[in-house]
């Protein structure tokens, strides 16, 4: 699901940029730092603007600055139990990996309808029910996610495709 947060960043400053333009110096490193990250809750997709910035405060002992940047930023977090539509990224016979924007999910080959069989002798690989469905290499499919979990700097997920008015789209 995407929200749009309000979320506030620290910014070390080297003094061969303090100057008339050091807001937009912060912001253009704020976005450099910040869009397209993972927290471990959460992907900040884009920043949309930055509304509040202090003035900078000198770092004892060193000659550089920090200032804070209070920003609103439209984030991706998903939860367990969220229908998502997803891209199949690869396909092996335990099931297959597909993505849903930054997140990385995999689908079990027991979390697929029975009526849908590997088939290995088919190129590419695929998963198919030799009728209308076939899931393989770019196949836009819904899936329910059924677990999440953080690492660092990145999120993945488990997600199943056995329920009603899930699969192939």
């Amino acid at each position: 699901m995407f929200f749009l947060y309000e979320l506030e960043r620290v910014i070390t400053l080297h003094p061969s940029f303090f100057g008339p333009r050091v807001k937009e110096y912060l912001t253009n490193r704020l976005l450099e730092d910040v869009e397209g990250t993972c927290t471990g809750q959460y992907y900040i997709i884009c920043v949309m603007d930055t509304y509040d910035i202090s003035e900078g405060r000198v770092v004892p002992g060193s000659a550089v600055a920090e200032y804070t940047v209070h920003y609103r930023a439209v984030v991706f977090r998903p939860f367990k139990g969220e229908t998502v539509d997803a891209v199949v990224n690869s396909v092996t016979q335990m099931g297959f990996f597909a993505a849903v924007g930054p997140l990385k999910v995999f689908v079990s080959v027991h979390l697929i309808p029975s009526d849908i069989k590997f088939d290995g002798n088919a190129m590419p690989p695929q998963f198919t029910d030799n009728a209308d469905q076939v899931i393989e290499n770019g196949t836009h499919i819904r899936i329910k996610l059924l677990g999440i979990r953080s690492d660092v700097g990145d999120m993945f997920a488990v997600g199943s495709i056995k329920e009603d008015f899930l699969g192939t789209l």
